[in-house]
Order: structure tokens, then sequence, then C-alpha cells
């Protein structure tokens, strides 16, 4: 299999457009020939094996999250937080901005959100099969799910749906990565300051006049007289803008993508419908991760495999690799929904530790509410592949289009 990566690939680039259309390749051999890798034209360490990876994301003593997770140059330092909220904290820090939060994010919240989900998505899948219906090919990703994902987190923060598009719209532009650009790009940079002068107004609406939303809630939120700041407000809200939307969004592209390119998977799944679905979602996340790699600050030397990354260095811990690693799953570049529950629980695709995606439950839902009304109403999905596109970003990996010919119920 190493013979099959280029020399050119054997630096590891991130920001390398070949490398985002398909990075299993290099993935594979980072892990079996340099687990602990190095770039020196842009200095950057990589841990590619499940296991060094699950350890790192507990060990927050010496993988630092507090110059934010990732390495483009205007998004890393000590100001990360502002925009990734506590996911560019740690130690007490962190504790205390997610305890806080989790007071009005929680579990019992997100179930209460299934009447909305579900009804966002009779919304949105109504709209696709009507042209469906028509005969026209439509854009999963476009039509359906780019949209359902930010509508959710739009109706649990309380933006009208009047603005809902352009709120897409900017947070689209802050995840794209310019071909030969290493860091935000321009539009990037204004779609970031655009929304969060747009949640600004919106937190200073809610201060004045309360409603029924997160939004709300956060700013009500308290831990023995301690409340969130304004600024610590507005940086959740854009991170679950940003992480909410668009890791949910890619999830359902691929969930339809790889299974539909397993005839006799696809065929159990839509003919069984609710049985499978579960196990549909947890594979898709295994097999093809949106969140493919987070960065980490090293506050001490790491010595793996023969060699040293020094204090101070940016790691790559990549998610995607950790869960196509041989060590832990049986043949893992193979798609299987009926995959043991047992390896699908060592999946790393929301990370671990005390940086587990507090959004998990919601992804999970949201997937699961979509696919189980798409297996009642669609008896078939024809992918059109010449007009199939992938996003290029650095961190998140899905489509940016996926067009598709249905057949109905």
């Amino acid at each position: 299999m190493s013979s099959q990566v280029s020399e050119s690939a054997r630096l590891f680039d991130p920001y390398d457009y070949d490398f985002q259309e398909d990075p299993y390749p290099v993935y594979r051999w980072l892990r079996d020939e340099d687990p602990l890798h190095h770039n020196p034209e842009s200095d950057l360490w990589v841990l590619s094996r499940h296991a060094d990876i699950y350890a790192a994301l507990r060990d927050d003593a010496t993988y630092s999250n507090k110059m934010g997770v990732s390495i483009d140059p205007s998004a890393w330092g000590p100001f990360a937080w502002k925009a990734t909220s506590f996911l560019g904290m740690d130690g007490k820090d962190q504790h205390r901005l997610r305890s806080l939060v989790s007071r009005v994010f929680t579990p019992k919240r997100v179930r209460e959100m299934a009447p909305q989900i579900q009804r966002l998505t009779d919304l949105h899948l109504g709209r696709t099969l009507e042209k469906a219906r028509d005969g026209e090919t439509i854009d999963w990703i476009a039509d359906f799910a780019g949209l359902l994902p930010m509508d959710v987190i739009s109706e649990m923060l309380g933006v009208p749906e009047e603005e809902r598009a352009e709120v897409r719209r900017l947070a689209d532009l802050m995840v794209h990565r310019d071909d030969g650009v290493r860091d935000v790009p321009t539009a990037g940079i204004e779609a970031a300051l655009t929304l969060f002068g747009y949640y600004e107004e919106l937190v200073e609406k809610r201060r004045q006049n309360p409603q029924d939303d997160l939004t709300s809630d956060l700013l009500a939120a308290e831990i023995d007289g301690d409340r969130l700041t304004e600024d610590e407000v507005i940086s959740f809200l854009s991170l679950m803008v940003v992480a909410g939307n668009e890791t949910t969004t890619k999830l359902l592209g691929h969930s339809l993508y790889h299974l539909r390119r397993h005839d006799d998977q696809f065929q159990q799944v839509f003919d069984n419908q609710d049985d499978l679905v579960v196990p549909w979602i947890e594979e898709t996340l295994r097999f093809d991760t949106s969140s493919q790699m987070i960065a980490r600050y090293l506050l001490a030397d790491v010595n793996l495999h023969g060699k040293t990354a020094p204090a101070g260095s940016q790691v790559m811990l990549c998610l995607g690799s950790a869960n196509r690693d041989d060590r832990v799953f049986t043949d893992p570049d193979t798609y299987d929904i009926h995959r043991d529950k047992a390896q699908l629980a060592q999946s790393l695709s929301f990370g671990g530790g005390r940086h587990f995606c507090l959004g998990a439950h919601l992804a999970r839902q949201e997937a699961q509410i979509a696919l189980r009304e798409i297996v009642k109403q669609i008896k078939d999905f024809e992918i059109v592949d010449e007009g199939v596109r992938r996003v290029h970003s650095v961190n998140v990996r899905g489509f940016a289009a996926l067009p598709a010919r249905l057949e109905l119920r």
C-alpha cells in the first residue's frame, strides 16, 4: 500500500487538494511507515494511529487546546477560543465554560427538539421529493443535507427563518479553503466577522427581550453566581453554527454516498427501513468521518516511535486515520453496516476525553430522524457521478455537491 503514495505525499500537507479528495492512502502510509510524522517545511507533526490519538485526546497536560484546533495561521493562537469556545481552552477555563454551557445545552433539550427536527425534515424533504417527482436531478447537499442541520441549529438559537439562508452562506465560507492558500481566505475572514456581528446583535436582543431559545438560556445560565460573558456566548454560538452545521451536513451526504455504492447493503437498509438506520449512521461516522483532524499544541516533548516532537510544536491528530486503523478495526477500508458494535464503539469521530463533542447527541438524533424518513419515502437513490464535488477544507471532509436522481415509493 505504501508504494501507492507518491514521494510528494510523504510530506503530510492537509491543504493539498489531492490529499483532501482521498486522504486514506496517505493515512495508511503514515500509520505503517511513519506514525509520528514531521513535515519540516511547515514544522507540523502528525499522529495517525488509533492508540496514539486516543491517548492524546485524554492528555491535556501534553496536548493542549489553548491555541485552538485549526492550524490556519489566522485561527491559531491564544484568542482561538473567541471562535471555537471551550475547544480553544484547557483545564479550569475549559471546565468552567463547558459546565455553564452544559447547564442549558442538555441531552433532555436535544430530545425535546425531536418534533422540530421532524418538522424541518418533512419541510425540506418534501420540497426535494417534489423536484424529483417532476423528473429533476436534485442536489442532495443544496436541497436537503445542507439545509436541515443549519435550520435545526438556527431554531435552537432563535435565528429567524428569513435570516437562515444568509447565516448558512457565511458558515460555508468560513470552512472553505482556496487552492494554494494556506490560511482562512479573505472571504472566510469577512464571513466570520459578519457572523460575529450578527450574533452580537442577536445576543443584545435576547438580553433586552429573552425568548424561549438557547441564546436566551445561555445568557441566564449560572453556577454559584458565575455567568457567561457576552463574548463567551457569542463564541459558543459561532461554534454551534460551524461545528453543528458542517459536520451533520457532511454525515448526511456521506451516508447516502457510501451506502449507494454497496448495492446489497443499500437494499437491506431500504427494505428493513428503521432496523438498520443506527448501524448505517455509526459505520458512516467511522468509515468517512466529517471531522478528519484536529490540532493540538504540545506543552511537553512527545517521545513516540523513535522520534521526539518538542514542546511548542503543532501536532495534528488525524481522527479519520484512527478510524481506519487495522490495529483496531477488522478490514477497516471496507464499508460494513453490520460491523461489530464493540469495534464501532472505538470510533473517534466525535473526539474523546474532556473535549468529546458536546453536539454528538444532536448530530445522531438529526441523522436518525432524517434517514428514517428518507428510507420511508425513497425507493432508490442514483448518484450522478460527474457532478459530485467535495468540499476543500483542512479539518472537515464532505460534499459540496451530490447530484442524484430519486425513485420514490
